[in-house]
Protein backbone atom coordinates (compact mmCIF):
# COMPACT_ATOMS: atom_id res chain seq x y z
CA UNK A 1 0.00 0.00 0.00
CA UNK A 2 1.54 3.31 -0.75
CA UNK A 3 2.05 6.34 1.30
CA UNK A 4 1.18 10.01 1.46
CA UNK A 5 3.23 12.61 1.88
CA UNK A 6 1.72 16.25 1.85
CA UNK A 7 4.35 19.13 0.18
CA UNK A 8 2.46 22.20 2.28
CA UNK A 9 5.21 24.57 0.63
CA UNK A 10 2.23 27.26 -0.05
CA UNK A 11 0.19 26.07 2.97
CA UNK A 12 -2.90 23.56 3.24
CA UNK A 13 -6.43 23.83 3.66
CA UNK A 14 -9.58 21.33 3.10
CA UNK A 15 -10.77 22.04 -0.73
CA UNK A 16 -6.66 22.04 -1.66
CA UNK A 17 -6.41 18.88 -0.04
CA UNK A 18 -9.37 17.35 -2.03
CA UNK A 19 -8.19 18.59 -4.97
CA UNK A 20 -4.81 17.05 -4.90
CA UNK A 21 -6.68 14.19 -3.64
CA UNK A 22 -8.76 14.45 -7.20
CA UNK A 23 -5.40 14.72 -9.23
CA UNK A 24 -4.27 11.47 -7.95
CA UNK A 25 -6.80 9.72 -9.10
CA UNK A 26 -9.72 9.99 -6.69
CA UNK A 27 -13.18 9.52 -8.77
CA UNK A 28 -14.76 13.39 -9.53
CA UNK A 29 -17.82 11.84 -9.78
CA UNK A 30 -17.37 10.19 -5.99
CA UNK A 31 -16.36 13.68 -4.47
CA UNK A 32 -19.74 14.91 -6.24
CA UNK A 33 -21.60 12.64 -5.07
CA UNK A 34 -20.16 13.72 -1.31
CA UNK A 35 -22.97 15.92 -0.13
CA UNK A 36 -25.84 13.32 -0.72
CA UNK A 37 -24.36 10.44 1.14
CA UNK A 38 -24.09 13.37 3.50
CA UNK A 39 -27.57 13.98 4.10
CA UNK A 40 -26.75 17.57 3.40
CA UNK A 41 -29.51 18.48 0.74
CA UNK A 42 -29.28 21.52 -2.39
CA UNK A 43 -25.59 20.97 -1.45
CA UNK A 44 -23.18 20.80 -4.56
CA UNK A 45 -19.71 19.71 -5.45
CA UNK A 46 -18.16 21.23 -8.41
CA UNK A 47 -14.31 20.31 -9.67
CA UNK A 48 -12.43 22.23 -12.47
CA UNK A 49 -8.96 22.47 -13.77
CA UNK A 50 -7.34 25.81 -13.15
CA UNK A 51 -3.49 27.02 -13.34
CA UNK A 52 -1.79 28.68 -9.97
CA UNK A 53 1.45 29.77 -11.51
CA UNK A 54 1.51 27.89 -14.23
CA UNK A 55 0.77 24.49 -12.42
CA UNK A 56 -2.11 22.58 -14.00
CA UNK A 57 -4.60 21.56 -10.60
CA UNK A 58 -7.59 20.60 -9.43
CA UNK A 59 -10.03 23.02 -7.77
CA UNK A 60 -13.12 21.83 -5.68
CA UNK A 61 -15.83 24.20 -4.68
CA UNK A 62 -19.02 23.52 -3.10
CA UNK A 63 -22.58 25.40 -3.61
CA UNK A 64 -24.13 25.56 -0.26
CA UNK A 65 -27.61 27.10 0.43
CA UNK A 66 -28.23 28.96 3.50
CA UNK A 67 -26.84 27.18 6.58
CA UNK A 68 -26.64 27.86 10.28
CA UNK A 69 -23.86 29.85 11.10
CA UNK A 70 -21.06 27.17 13.26
CA UNK A 71 -22.10 23.95 15.25
CA UNK A 72 -21.75 22.31 17.67
CA UNK A 73 -19.26 19.11 18.29
CA UNK A 74 -22.38 17.44 19.12
CA UNK A 75 -24.55 18.68 15.98
CA UNK A 76 -21.54 17.48 13.88
CA UNK A 77 -20.96 13.96 15.53
CA UNK A 78 -24.35 13.36 14.17
CA UNK A 79 -23.78 14.43 10.63
CA UNK A 80 -20.92 12.18 10.72
CA UNK A 81 -22.68 9.10 12.29
CA UNK A 82 -25.65 9.31 9.80
CA UNK A 83 -22.91 9.28 6.87
CA UNK A 84 -22.17 5.86 5.22
CA UNK A 85 -18.61 6.62 5.35
CA UNK A 86 -16.57 3.59 7.06
CA UNK A 87 -15.80 3.44 10.59
CA UNK A 88 -12.38 3.95 10.48
CA UNK A 89 -13.00 7.29 8.68
CA UNK A 90 -15.59 8.72 10.53
CA UNK A 91 -13.43 7.78 13.88
CA UNK A 92 -10.68 9.63 12.19
CA UNK A 93 -12.81 12.65 11.27
CA UNK A 94 -14.38 12.82 14.62
CA UNK A 95 -10.22 13.08 16.18
CA UNK A 96 -10.18 15.74 13.74
CA UNK A 97 -13.24 17.88 15.04
CA UNK A 98 -12.67 16.73 18.31
CA UNK A 99 -8.83 18.38 17.76
CA UNK A 100 -10.30 21.48 16.55
CA UNK A 101 -12.81 21.76 19.51
CA UNK A 102 -10.10 21.15 21.84
CA UNK A 103 -8.09 23.75 20.68
CA UNK A 104 -10.68 26.55 20.90
CA UNK A 105 -11.64 25.59 24.41
CA UNK A 106 -8.18 25.95 25.28
CA UNK A 107 -7.71 29.47 23.38
CA UNK A 108 -11.29 30.32 24.59
CA UNK A 109 -10.60 29.19 28.69
CA UNK A 110 -14.06 27.30 28.33
CA UNK A 111 -15.45 23.53 27.92
CA UNK A 112 -15.25 21.70 24.70
CA UNK A 113 -19.27 21.69 24.96
CA UNK A 114 -19.56 24.96 25.17
CA UNK A 115 -17.51 26.05 22.09
CA UNK A 116 -19.45 26.90 18.91
CA UNK A 117 -17.45 25.75 15.71
CA UNK A 118 -17.48 28.93 13.42
CA UNK A 119 -15.90 28.47 10.10
CA UNK A 120 -14.85 24.55 11.08
CA UNK A 121 -18.45 23.78 11.72
CA UNK A 122 -19.97 24.78 8.24
CA UNK A 123 -21.15 22.53 5.76
CA UNK A 124 -17.95 22.97 3.64
CA UNK A 125 -15.39 22.36 6.22
CA UNK A 126 -17.38 18.98 7.54
CA UNK A 127 -17.01 18.29 3.74
CA UNK A 128 -13.47 18.96 3.66
CA UNK A 129 -12.37 16.99 6.03
CA UNK A 130 -14.88 14.22 5.97
CA UNK A 131 -14.12 13.93 2.39
CA UNK A 132 -10.30 14.00 2.54
CA UNK A 133 -9.88 11.51 5.02
CA UNK A 134 -11.96 9.33 2.89
CA UNK A 135 -10.27 10.31 -0.41
CA UNK A 136 -7.01 8.65 1.16
CA UNK A 137 -8.91 5.92 2.28
CA UNK A 138 -10.41 5.28 -0.99
CA UNK A 139 -6.79 5.54 -2.62
CA UNK A 140 -5.60 2.80 -0.49
CA UNK A 141 -3.07 5.37 1.45
CA UNK A 142 -1.67 3.51 4.34
CA UNK A 143 -0.16 6.42 5.93
CA UNK A 144 0.53 9.88 5.70
CA UNK A 145 3.17 12.01 5.99
CA UNK A 146 3.73 15.81 6.24
CA UNK A 147 6.72 18.48 5.17
CA UNK A 148 6.99 21.75 6.83
CA UNK A 149 4.08 23.70 6.61
CA UNK A 150 5.05 27.52 5.47
CA UNK A 151 1.91 29.24 7.36
CA UNK A 152 1.75 32.74 5.91
CA UNK A 153 1.49 35.66 7.56
CA UNK A 154 0.01 39.31 8.39
CA UNK A 155 -3.64 39.15 9.97
CA UNK A 156 -7.41 37.09 8.86
CA UNK A 157 -10.60 38.11 10.10
CA UNK A 158 -12.64 35.12 11.87
CA UNK A 159 -15.74 34.58 13.84
CA UNK A 160 -13.76 36.52 17.11
CA UNK A 161 -12.42 39.22 15.19
CA UNK A 162 -9.06 40.35 13.12
CA UNK A 163 -6.27 37.54 14.45
CA UNK A 164 -3.07 37.00 13.73
CA UNK A 165 -1.41 34.49 11.25
CA UNK A 166 -1.39 31.79 12.27
CA UNK A 167 -4.68 32.24 14.11
CA UNK A 168 -4.36 30.92 17.41
CA UNK A 169 -6.24 27.71 17.01
CA UNK A 170 -4.41 26.58 14.16
CA UNK A 171 -1.35 27.39 15.99
CA UNK A 172 -2.28 25.38 18.71
CA UNK A 173 -3.53 22.15 16.36
CA UNK A 174 -0.23 22.64 14.63
CA UNK A 175 1.90 22.49 18.16
CA UNK A 176 4.69 19.91 17.24
CA UNK A 177 4.90 20.08 13.65
CA UNK A 178 7.83 22.16 11.68
CA UNK A 179 6.40 25.55 10.48
CA UNK A 180 8.00 28.54 8.62
CA UNK A 181 6.26 31.80 8.00
CA UNK A 182 5.66 34.11 5.12
CA UNK A 183 6.15 35.06 1.67
CA UNK A 184 6.05 38.25 3.52
CA UNK A 185 2.06 39.56 2.22
CA UNK A 186 0.81 35.42 1.68
CA UNK A 187 -1.86 36.55 4.37
CA UNK A 188 -3.89 32.37 5.70
CA UNK A 189 -2.25 29.91 3.67
CA UNK A 190 -2.74 27.25 6.35
CA UNK A 191 -6.25 27.46 7.53
CA UNK A 192 -7.96 25.64 10.81
CA UNK A 193 -9.55 22.52 8.45
CA UNK A 194 -5.94 22.08 6.72
CA UNK A 195 -4.60 22.18 10.60
CA UNK A 196 -6.92 19.66 11.92
CA UNK A 197 -6.33 17.16 8.79
CA UNK A 198 -2.93 17.32 9.18
CA UNK A 199 -3.04 17.15 13.14
CA UNK A 200 -5.18 13.66 12.93
CA UNK A 201 -3.63 12.21 9.22
CA UNK A 202 0.24 12.67 9.50
CA UNK A 203 2.55 9.74 11.19
CA UNK A 204 5.57 12.56 11.05
CA UNK A 205 7.71 14.75 9.29
CA UNK A 206 8.20 12.95 5.35
CA UNK A 207 11.00 10.33 5.43
CA UNK A 208 14.36 11.12 3.77
CA UNK A 209 13.53 8.01 1.18
CA UNK A 210 11.17 7.14 -0.91
CA UNK A 211 10.10 6.52 -4.48
CA UNK A 212 7.25 8.42 -6.02
CA UNK A 213 4.42 7.10 -7.73
CA UNK A 214 2.67 10.09 -8.73
CA UNK A 215 1.80 13.66 -7.30
CA UNK A 216 -1.18 15.53 -7.09
CA UNK A 217 -1.82 19.45 -6.76
CA UNK A 218 -5.20 21.07 -5.63
CA UNK A 219 -5.67 25.23 -6.07
CA UNK A 220 -5.93 27.49 -3.30
CA UNK A 221 -8.32 30.32 -4.05
CA UNK A 222 -6.03 32.96 -3.81
CA UNK A 223 -3.71 33.45 -7.45
CA UNK A 224 -0.37 34.94 -6.92
CA UNK A 225 1.82 35.30 -10.17
CA UNK A 226 5.14 35.23 -8.31
CA UNK A 227 4.55 31.71 -6.72
CA UNK A 228 1.99 28.75 -7.24
CA UNK A 229 -0.51 28.62 -4.30
CA UNK A 230 -1.40 25.29 -4.34
CA UNK A 231 -0.95 21.89 -2.02
CA UNK A 232 1.13 18.64 -3.75
CA UNK A 233 0.58 15.62 -2.50
CA UNK A 234 2.88 12.58 -3.52
CA UNK A 235 1.95 9.14 -3.40
CA UNK A 236 5.37 7.11 -2.63
CA UNK A 237 6.63 3.35 -1.84
CA UNK A 238 8.98 3.02 0.93
CA UNK A 239 11.78 1.00 1.08
CA UNK A 240 11.17 -2.63 1.23
CA UNK A 241 13.02 -2.83 4.61
CA UNK A 242 10.31 -0.55 6.42
CA UNK A 243 7.48 -2.58 5.03
CA UNK A 244 8.62 -5.83 6.71
CA UNK A 245 9.40 -4.79 10.17
CA UNK A 246 12.32 -2.61 10.82
CA UNK A 247 9.84 0.15 11.34
CA UNK A 248 10.98 2.49 14.37
CA UNK A 249 9.21 5.67 15.58
CA UNK A 250 9.46 8.01 18.16
CA UNK A 251 6.47 8.50 20.52
CA UNK A 252 5.87 10.18 23.60
CA UNK A 253 4.21 8.17 26.79
CA UNK A 254 1.84 10.22 29.16
CA UNK A 255 1.77 8.87 32.73
CA UNK A 256 -0.38 9.72 35.75
CA UNK A 257 -1.56 7.87 39.20
CA UNK A 258 -5.12 8.88 40.28
CA UNK A 259 -7.14 7.27 43.43
CA UNK A 260 -9.63 9.45 43.42
CA UNK A 261 -11.70 9.10 39.96
CA UNK A 262 -14.61 5.63 39.70
CA UNK A 263 -14.13 3.14 37.44
CA UNK A 264 -16.72 4.36 35.12
CA UNK A 265 -14.70 7.76 35.34
CA UNK A 266 -11.39 6.69 34.13
CA UNK A 267 -13.11 4.45 31.54
CA UNK A 268 -14.71 7.46 30.00
CA UNK A 269 -11.28 9.45 30.56
CA UNK A 270 -10.02 6.83 28.42
CA UNK A 271 -12.36 6.60 25.34
CA UNK A 272 -12.36 10.70 25.41
CA UNK A 273 -8.20 10.21 24.85
CA UNK A 274 -8.41 7.13 22.34
CA UNK A 275 -11.03 9.22 20.37
CA UNK A 276 -9.03 12.52 20.54
CA UNK A 277 -5.68 10.15 18.39
CA UNK A 278 -4.61 8.51 21.53
CA UNK A 279 -2.52 5.73 19.96
CA UNK A 280 -2.73 3.61 22.77
CA UNK A 281 -4.64 4.11 26.64
CA UNK A 282 -3.69 1.40 29.13
CA UNK A 283 -5.10 1.74 32.59
CA UNK A 284 -3.15 -0.31 35.61
CA UNK A 285 -4.23 -0.98 39.15
CA UNK A 286 -1.43 0.71 41.11
CA UNK A 287 -0.55 0.67 45.27
CA UNK A 288 -0.51 4.41 46.21
CA UNK A 289 0.01 6.33 49.31
CA UNK A 290 -1.01 4.69 52.65
CA UNK A 291 -2.29 1.40 51.21
CA UNK A 292 -4.49 3.06 48.70
CA UNK A 293 -5.55 1.30 45.66
CA UNK A 294 -5.49 3.66 42.23
CA UNK A 295 -5.36 3.74 38.68
CA UNK A 296 -2.05 4.45 36.04
CA UNK A 297 -3.48 5.95 33.59
CA UNK A 298 -0.67 5.80 30.50
CA UNK A 299 -1.24 7.67 27.05
CA UNK A 300 0.94 6.38 24.09
CA UNK A 301 0.73 9.02 21.60
CA UNK A 302 2.56 10.95 18.41
CA UNK A 303 5.17 13.76 19.98
CA UNK A 304 3.30 16.45 17.84
CA UNK A 305 0.13 15.24 19.87
CA UNK A 306 1.62 15.27 23.34
CA UNK A 307 0.72 18.82 24.40
CA UNK A 308 -3.01 18.65 23.24
CA UNK A 309 -3.53 15.22 25.15
CA UNK A 310 -1.48 16.31 27.91
CA UNK A 311 -4.04 19.30 28.32
CA UNK A 312 -7.17 16.88 28.01
CA UNK A 313 -5.33 14.32 30.76
CA UNK A 314 -5.70 17.53 33.08
CA UNK A 315 -9.27 18.44 31.91
CA UNK A 316 -10.86 14.72 32.30
CA UNK A 317 -9.02 13.66 35.69
CA UNK A 318 -8.52 14.40 38.65
CA UNK A 319 -4.84 14.21 38.20
CA UNK A 320 -2.25 17.19 39.45
CA UNK A 321 0.60 15.69 37.79
CA UNK A 322 1.89 13.87 35.15
CA UNK A 323 4.98 12.49 34.00
CA UNK A 324 6.25 12.65 30.13
CA UNK A 325 8.79 10.60 28.63
CA UNK A 326 10.14 9.65 25.01
CA UNK A 327 9.84 5.88 24.06
CA UNK A 328 10.63 3.87 20.85
CA UNK A 329 8.26 1.80 19.87
CA UNK A 330 8.62 -0.46 16.99
CA UNK A 331 5.41 -1.50 14.70
CA UNK A 332 4.86 -4.15 12.03
CA UNK A 333 3.89 -2.96 9.03
CA UNK A 334 0.18 -3.96 8.49
CA UNK A 335 -2.38 -3.70 5.94
CA UNK A 336 -6.19 -4.35 6.35
CA UNK A 337 -7.96 -6.84 4.11
CA UNK A 338 -11.45 -7.79 3.71
CA UNK A 339 -12.43 -11.69 3.11
CA UNK A 340 -15.45 -13.31 2.53
CA UNK A 341 -16.14 -15.81 5.07
CA UNK A 342 -19.62 -18.04 4.86
CA UNK A 343 -21.42 -14.95 2.76
CA UNK A 344 -19.94 -12.22 5.05
CA UNK A 345 -16.91 -9.72 5.05
CA UNK A 346 -14.77 -9.89 7.41
CA UNK A 347 -11.73 -7.25 7.99
CA UNK A 348 -8.49 -8.52 8.47
CA UNK A 349 -5.60 -6.78 9.53
CA UNK A 350 -2.33 -8.34 7.92
CA UNK A 351 0.99 -7.79 9.74
CA UNK A 352 4.15 -8.41 8.04
CA UNK A 353 6.68 -10.05 10.33
CA UNK A 354 10.55 -9.40 10.19
CA UNK A 355 11.64 -12.58 8.71
CA UNK A 356 8.69 -12.15 5.61
CA UNK A 357 6.27 -14.37 7.12
CA UNK A 358 2.77 -12.85 7.66
CA UNK A 359 0.11 -12.79 10.56
CA UNK A 360 -3.37 -12.52 10.54
CA UNK A 361 -5.68 -11.35 12.59
CA UNK A 362 -9.81 -10.83 12.13
CA UNK A 363 -11.18 -8.10 13.42
CA UNK A 364 -13.29 -9.49 16.41
CA UNK A 365 -16.46 -7.21 15.71
CA UNK A 366 -16.69 -8.80 12.16
CA UNK A 367 -16.44 -11.93 13.19
CA UNK A 368 -18.94 -12.03 16.06
CA UNK A 369 -21.09 -10.09 13.82
CA UNK A 370 -21.00 -13.58 11.53
CA UNK A 371 -21.02 -15.72 14.29
CA UNK A 372 -24.16 -14.49 15.28
CA UNK A 373 -25.54 -14.51 11.59
CA UNK A 374 -24.56 -18.18 11.33
CA UNK A 375 -24.66 -19.94 14.01
CA UNK A 376 -21.17 -21.01 13.83
CA UNK A 377 -18.63 -20.58 16.81
CA UNK A 378 -16.07 -17.47 17.17
CA UNK A 379 -13.19 -20.01 16.85
CA UNK A 380 -14.88 -21.24 13.84
CA UNK A 381 -15.50 -18.11 12.37
CA UNK A 382 -11.46 -16.88 13.10
CA UNK A 383 -9.69 -20.11 11.41
CA UNK A 384 -12.12 -19.66 8.36
CA UNK A 385 -11.19 -15.89 7.81
CA UNK A 386 -7.90 -16.17 8.60
CA UNK A 387 -7.68 -19.69 5.66
CA UNK A 388 -9.17 -17.10 3.73
CA UNK A 389 -6.90 -14.02 4.06
CA UNK A 390 -3.96 -16.69 3.28
CA UNK A 391 -5.92 -17.81 -0.14
CA UNK A 392 -6.43 -13.82 -0.93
Amino acid sequence: MPIAILDPFSGISGDMTLGALIDLGLSAEWLMSLPQRLGLDGVTAHVSDVRRAGIACKKVDFEIPAQPHGRHLSHIRRILDASSAPEAVRERADAAFTAVTAAEAAIHGTTMERVHLHEVGSVDAILDILGSIWGFHELGVSRVYCGTLVVGDGFVKAAHGVLPVPAPATLKLLEGFPVRRGPEGAGELVTPTGAALVRVLSSGYTPDEYTPIKSGFGAGTKDPAERPNALRIILAEVAATARTGSDEETLAMLATDVDDMTPEHVAAAADALRDAGALDVTCVTVAMKKGRVGTRIEVLCRESDAGRLEAMVFARTTTIGIRRSRVIRRALARDMRTVEVLGHEVRVKVSALPDGRTRAKPEYEDVRSVAEATGRSLQDVTTLARAASERG
